[in-house]
Parts: structure tokens; C-alpha cells; sequence
């Protein structure tokens, strides 16, 4: 259980603290009022981690008065002695999806969640991309920065039967994940990551709809971000492919442990602000 925090509860497989908005009258803070637009957010983790990543940023969504639910994608968390494919993936993200919903993925989670979007188009209201990635047209996850981890034989490794990514040390995966966060919080966050499945990464990626839908969407950006980078030149080529002007945060990969609140303070506001362009496919 992560520290300091309530234990969730679980429901049909989902990790959920409440299953009705909170009002911000239980805190001593003002009501929500009732006008204001209240919404579910569907959380899509990245690699390694699993639905219980979320766990300090669920709540901070439920004080602002939205509800939000995790995916468990299959190969991971407690779903991890499953078999992981991208259908897979896309299947677990397209049937939590609600009419209305926005959907956050996380690092490698944009790819999934890009995918279960053009599965289930008419049913997504907005996405936040937090320091996630957009597919390549007809290309894997792998051509599209997703594979770059796997090239530094200093910080990862493939497990014994070579199916799967594992870091090699603790510490290696915290200098990568957490360097911003407390040392009792990166301990329990590397206890439980998990082998990334290899075989998902390797599949081409082909979502007409998505392009052609042209959906609502945000990208929220990490200064610190040890994960891939953010130099110039890719931050023209990521903003130019999403058409959007990101929202920058201060911090490492992973805000929703870092600085939870922020996090969700910025999510919530992400989803006001329309795309300056169009996307891009390649």
C-alpha cells in the first residue's frame, strides 16, 4: 500500500477510492457547485507499472470533485502472469470507457490508449497525454520512442526467456522513474514494478479513426524528465505531431507520485484547452 494513503477498494477489477464525486464540503473546503462540469477520468499506466501507480492521484481527481478509475493492463500488476499483446492492452483500456470519458495514459500508455481510442471514438470526450507517446501510422511503439530504453544495456535487461524488459537494479529505475520523489515512496514504488512485456512494443499500430476523428486531446510535459527526453528538437516534433501547445510541469516522469496534486490540478485544466493543429500521423 502506498504510504500515508486510505486502502482502496476494488470493484469488477478496477482500482477505485469512491464510486460518487466527492464534495469538497467533507474537507471543510467550499461545495462544488453544481454547475460545474464533473468528469470521469480513465487513468492508462505506463511501462512496468501496473493500476496501483495511480493510487496518490485518485484521490487529489476526487477532492476536485471528478471520479477516476485504473486500468490493469494484462502483463502487468495483478495481472502480471497473464499474456500481454496489444490487443490485449486495448481491449482492458476499451471496456472501462464510458460515454464522456477522458482518458490519461501515462508514458507507454499513450500508445494503448491512442489504440483504444480509435476502438471506441465516439465514446471519448478529451485525452491528457502526461509525457506519453503518439503512435506512428503502421509503425510499432518501438519506432516511435518507446524502444529507446531498451538500447541502454547499463539500466535494463531481458529477463531470462527474453520475452520481457526488467530493470537492473532499484536504483537504476529510480534515477530513471522517481528521482524526484521521497526515498520511502521510490522503494515501495520499484517493489512493485514488473517486467515489461516485449511483445506488445513490437506490433504495428494502424488507427484511421483516430486520425481521422482529429479528438480533443493535451500533452502535458515533464522539465525533468529522465525518460526520454525533452531537448528542442523533440519537443518541435512531439508538439507538431499532437498540434497542441503542451502544459510543462516541474519534475521526473512520474508527477502523479512527485507532486500528486499539481498533477491533478494541471490534468483537470488540460482538458480546456482545444489543439492549435491538426494531428499528424508520421
Amino acid at each position: 500500500m502506498c504510504p500515508n494513503l486510505r486502502p482502496p477498494r476494488r470493484r469488477n477489477g478496477l482500482l477505485l477510492w469512491n464510486n460518487i464525486f466527492h464534495k469538497f464540503g467533507r474537507t471543510g473546503c467550499p461545495d462544488v457547485l453544481e454547475g460545474e462540469l464533473r468528469m470521469r477520468f480513465v487513468l492508462v499506466h505506463g511501462g512496468f507499472h501496473g493500476a496501483w501507480c495511480w493510487e496518490r492521484l485518485i484521490p487529489e481527481l476526487e477532492a476536485r470533485g471528478h471520479q477516476a478509475v485504473a486500468v490493469e493492463l494484462p502483463g502487468h500488476g495483478t495481472r502480471a502472469g497473464e499474456a500481454a499483446s496489444l490487443a490485449g492492452y486495448r481491449d482492458a483500456v476499451v471496456e472501462l470507457i464510458e460515454p464522456g470519458d477522458v482518458l490519461v495514459p501515462h508514458s507507454m500508455g499513450g500508445f494503448v490508449a491512442t489504440v483504444a481510442a480509435d476502438a471506441a471514438i465516439d465514446r471519448v470526450r478529451h485525452i491528457v497525454y502526461l509525457a506519453a507517446g503518439l503512435p506512428l501510422e503502421g509503425q510499432p511503439m518501438t519506432s516511435a520512442g518507446a524502444g529507446h530504453l531498451s538500447r541502454r544495456a547499463s539500466t535494463v535487461e531481458l529477463t531470462a526467456d527474453g520475452r520481457a524488459m526488467t530493470f537492473r537494479s532499484d536504483q537504476d529505475a529510480i534515477d530513471f522513474f522517481y528521482h524526484d520523489c521521497s526515498p520511502e515512496l521510490a522503494r515501495w514504488a520499484c517493489s512493485k514494478l514488473t517486467p515489461q512485456p516485449m511483445a506488445p512494443m513490437m506490433e504495428p499500430i494502424s488507427i484511421p479513426r483516430f486520425w481521422e476523428a482529429q479528438l480533443p486531446r493535451s500533452l502535458i510535459l515533464c522539465r525533468e524528465d529522465r525518460a526520454g527526453g525533452v531537448d528542442a528538437a523533440g519537443l518541435a516534433r512531439a508538439t507538431a505531431r499532437f498540434g497542441v501547445e503542451p502544459f510543462w510541469m516541474d519534475g521526473s516522469h512520474s508527477p502523479f507520485f512527485s507532486q500528486p496534486a499539481a498533477c491533478a490540478e494541471l490534468i483537470v485544466e488540460a482538458t480546456t484547452r482545444a489543439p492549435i493543429g491538426p494531428l499528424l500521423p508520421n
